[in-house]
């Protein structure tokens, strides 16, 4: 079971991968050399290496990315292979897996990689007091045994199908037993890069590493310089007069100048990106169904699509599972704009009017505070009147997300439906971001992770997305498609992951100069 296909999931289409990037030449051989200049936005000055904390993509891309390696990894093409694992195998009840480990790794502290690092790595993410959004992943573990220093067996409270699939998930990176403060204060990891310097919020410089295992197949660039460009316009720039290679989160307002630069390509991939405004369903007015759902009439899904994001994208319908999930469910009875019900609903809240605050930077996503505007102005003819708060980028994910009873988000998504919801919606997890409660629902998260029957499984996931669309916490207009772009001088194999943005988040290992 090393190359473990997701039961359905990548039987149907490869549903999470495989789509290639406009005007990308297909290479034969990648080509080895120079220093890549990525500008990138999400950073932030708390940012560090501990990869319990990490919510954006600066930090992604550089840990997950680059200094870093987690037990599996997600193809380009959507298939799960092998990073510090090389194989596994799972009992015929997914409850017992067992994980041979590659030999020979190191960190770059020159510690030799193994089971204990392993036990250390996923125990840091249930110890107490931590906060770590991989926290429901590990903690659905009751027992880690080391087998030999190369083979570990993990046994779960209950099966899971998915469950290599999860230890992919960027929060969960290998860190050197015993060494692990240390690690996170100087990025210590098994990665490709070692860092060189690292600024928190302003800039990562990596070398890399000689004699790595993945030698041949990946981390073609002798070295790295990541740059925080947290505003738009200013990233846009920095990639057309070549102070860049590749700008994550292209502007799309920007996108004809862009495509009018010779020496600029825009790679664009649908994925399950989607951006929300979560609501605390414990506080008023929001702990009032019929409140929730005048909001979600209240909003013009098409609109956003066409003016947020200039079509790059679809309408969303209040629930986290993307048109690129093998369960996504594309005939539910669509949540759209309707002040008449909108009003409807406040009648039976017992209200005629409504005034809220909605916090909005544009770093939970581009074109966040103009959505909120929109969002205001489609409102208001139902008798709601949102006061947009517009909150500083710094910090934005500190101190306003899970902070302010009401804002704009973004997720990229997960490859598959368990990890999604686990990750954000089941019950006390530390990003469930709306803190919304329904018995029936986590009733069916739990048996649709344990079902190996695909047929069984669409039927729980399809009802799981009825329930958060009717019911639910979290307002989700639209699905956004991954837009980035990158200097005529790189290239890569054609295909470009869809998992997270910038060929999910691996297109440091992944690329090369043509």
């Amino acid at each position: 079971m090393s190359q473990l296909t997701r039961r359905g999931l990548l039987k149907a289409g490869v549903a999470a991968g495989v789509l290639s990037a406009t005007g990308m030449p297909l290479m034969a051989a990648p080509k080895k050399g120079g220093r890549l200049r990525l500008g990138l936005a999400g950073a932030n000055t708390s940012d560090s290496w501990d990869g319990r904390t990490h919510s954006d993509s600066f930090m992604i891309m550089c840990a997950h990315g680059a200094v870093f390696d987690c037990l599996t990894e997600v193809g380009a093409d959507g298939q799960l292979k092998g990073e510090l694992a090389e194989s596994w195998e799972a009992s015929a009840d997914a409850k017992t897996w067992t994980f041979k480990l590659r030999k020979g790794v190191t960190f770059h502290s020159g510690k030799a990689f193994g089971a204990d690092d392993v036990i250390a790595s996923l125990e840091m993410h249930t110890a107490e007091g931590a906060k770590s959004a991989a926290k429901p992943i590990v903690s659905a573990i009751s027992e880690m045994k080391k087998i030999s220093d190369h083979e570990i067996q993990m046994t779960l409270a209950a099966g899971n199908a998915d469950f290599p699939f999860l230890l992919s998930d960027y929060h969960i990176l290998m860190f050197p037993a015993g060494e692990i403060d240390e690690a996170i204060a100087s990025g210590n990891g098994t990665g490709l890069y070692k860092v060189e310097s690292f600024d928190p919020g302003v800039r990562f410089v990596g070398k890399r590493v000689d004699s790595h295992y993945k030698d041949g197949e990946a981390g073609f660039f002798d070295e790295l310089e990541v740059i925080a460009i947290n505003d738009a316009s200013a990233r846009m720039n920095a990639l057309m007069t070549g102070q860049v290679d590749a700008v994550n989160r292209v502007d799309v307002k920007t996108e004809a100048l862009l495509k009018a630069n010779p020496n600029v390509n825009i790679f664009e991939v649908t994925g399950n990106q989607h951006y929300t405004f979560p609501m605390q369903t414990g506080l008023a007015p929001f702990d009032d169904l019929n409140v929730r759902k005048a909001l979600k009439h209240a909003i013009n899904r098409e609109e956003l699509v066409d003016k947020i994001l200039l079509g790059h994208g679809k309408v969303g319908n209040d629930h986290p599972i993307g048109p690129a999930n093998q369960y996504f469910a594309a005939d539910l009875e669509q949540n759209a704009y309707d002040v008449d019900k909108a009003k409807f609903y406040m009648k039976e809240a017992g209200l005629t009017e409504l005034n809220v605050d909605l916090s909005a930077a544009n770093a939970a996503f581009a074109g966040a505070i103009d959505a909120a505007q929109l969002y205001q102005a489609s409102a208001k003819a139902a008798g709601i009147n949102i006061n947009v708060v517009q909150e500083p980028d710094d910090g934005y994910w500190s101190n306003v997300w899970l902070k302010k009873p009401w804002c704009a988000c973004y997720w990229s998504g997960r490859a598959t439906e368990d990890w999604m919801f686990s990750t954000a919606y089941e019950s006390g997890v530390p990003w469930n971001d709306s803190g919304w409660e329904n018995a029936r629902f986590q009733e069916l998260l739990l048996t649709a992770r344990a079902e190996l029957d695909s047929g069984k499984r669409k039927d729980m996931y399809t009802e799981m997305q009825m329930l958060m669309s009717a019911e639910g916490g979290t307002v989700v207009p639209m699905y956004a498609n991954y837009v980035d772009a990158h200097s005529t001088k790189l290239a890569n194999t054609g295909t470009i992951g869809n998992v997270f943005q910038m060929d999910s988040s691996r297109l440091m290992e992944r690329w090369w100069f043509a």
